[in-house]
């Protein structure tokens, strides 16, 4: 087991890629703090998972607002009494044209994708530095490096910023022996690709070398993988994880 007795928290683990990527980490041993804005969704999560024979815990944490951040921290540290893997998953899409765009709408995508990714980080650097190890993963998108086919350009500017945090963090965690990484998707069978319109959908097959959008589990076992001592060397890697989409 990759993760034994390791305590890693998972944000947007009521769905999708998190909720996957946190069995994963339960099947290969991990304590999961399995967190979503969505309680009951990540109860479920939590719920599958016991019945599987992992252990996993779920907490509701809302990315936008700091103070909830900061409690959510307190009470993680208070049962467990550390946090070695942050996998800063959670993230809302947004397809709103340009010329249609508002602040509001702006700000309510940056808050979580970007500004949450990057204070629940920082409220948990200090945990990391003072036991000299940790891994966070950060997850992006395609639309970072694309400028967004599918979204909006606040979603896709908010993806790109987790790149730029990613690398920042890693440059200043280096030293303290934490790894920083972010695993970039492209196209995965989501709750988030589904909602597209199927024109959409259609497009974004055909543009896939592999002919097929991503499985959530392919997604997971990337995120695995630099959550693990198996990439103990990697530190700052954007990885693309996108059925050659894009290669660079």
């Amino acid at each position: 087991m990759r993760l034994k007795d390791k305590v890693s928290i998972i944000t947007g683990a009521a769905k999708g890629i998190g909720k996957e990527t946190a069995l994963i980490f339960g099947e290969e041993g991990s304590n999961v703090i399995v967190t979503d804005i969505d309680l009951d969704g990540a109860s479920e999560t939590a719920s599958l998972m016991h019945d599987k024979g992992y252990n996993a815990t779920p907490m509701q944490l809302d990315l936008s607002k700091l103070d909830n951040i900061k409690e959510f921290v307190k009470r993680v540290l208070s049962e467990f009494s550390r946090i070695d893997i942050l996998i800063n998953n959670a993230g809302l899409f947004s397809n709103v044209p340009i010329l249609e765009m508002t602040e509001n709408e702006w700000d309510k995508v940056m808050n979580v994708n970007l500004k949450g990714t990057f204070f629940l980080s920082k409220e948990i650097l200090p945990i990391m530095i003072q036991k000299k190890y940790g891994k966070i993963v950060n997850i992006s998108s395609l639309a970072a490096k694309r400028g967004g086919v599918t979204s909006g350009i606040n979603y896709a500017s908010s993806k790109a910023g987790v790149i730029s945090v990613t690398k920042c963090l890693a440059k200043f965690s280096a030293p303290f022996g934490i790894n920083v990484n972010a695993v970039v998707p492209s196209f995965c069978d989501t709750p988030m690709f589904r909602g597209l319109p199927p024109e959409k959908q259609d497009s974004a097959i055909k543009s896939i070398p592999l002919g097929r959008i991503a499985r959530p589990d392919e997604l997971g076992k990337a995120i695995l993988f630099l959550a693990s001592d198996d990439a103990s060397y990697i530190t700052g890697e954007i990885l693309d994880v996108n059925g050659g989409v894009l290669m660079d």
